[in-house]
């Protein structure tokens, strides 16, 4: 086989190896699993948002219908990250304003959410602590 077909292929081969093994380390997993989920929040999909909450929040304190009709009567305008900060046990928080508006009233709020969120080792993902902001009090 002639060196530069067998160079096409073999750089191909890389690239392809390099897209199946997806983002390898735990910053390129934070960067992805913050992008997704503030994308979720911003485009008011709080069940998508919801697969990022940590499995051990939710089994403690479980969303029901009744929760993800209220966020639902909020549309968010806004979502910016005001600080970030590594903790010692490798955890990471952010401070994250969230602009929104009541649907019901057109009133306008802004909250200021902490979000933590931790590293799982073994299931090669991060999750979020708290859980779901609470809109509750942006009525």
């Amino acid at each position: 086989m002639p060196l530069p077909i067998r160079a096409t292929l073999l750089l191909a081969a890389l690239l392809l190896a390099a897209c199946a093994s997806g983002p390898g380390t735990r910053q390129e997993l934070l960067d992805r699993t913050l992008y997704d989920y503030s994308g979720a929040i911003r485009w008011n999909n709080f069940e998508v948002a919801y697969e990022a909450v940590d499995p051990e929040t939710k089994r403690q304190r479980p969303m029901t219908e009744f929760d993800f009709e209220r966020l639902r009567q909020v549309q968010v305008t806004s979502y910016a990250v005001v600080a970030n900060a590594s903790l010692p046990d490798g955890q990471v928080v952010r401070e994250v304003q969230i602009g929104l508006v009541n649907r019901h009233t057109m009133a306008e709020r802004t909250v200021r959410v902490r979000e933590t969120w931790r590293y799982d080792a073994g299931a090669r993902r991060w999750w979020l602590v708290e859980g779901l902001p609470d809109f509750g009090s942006a009525r």
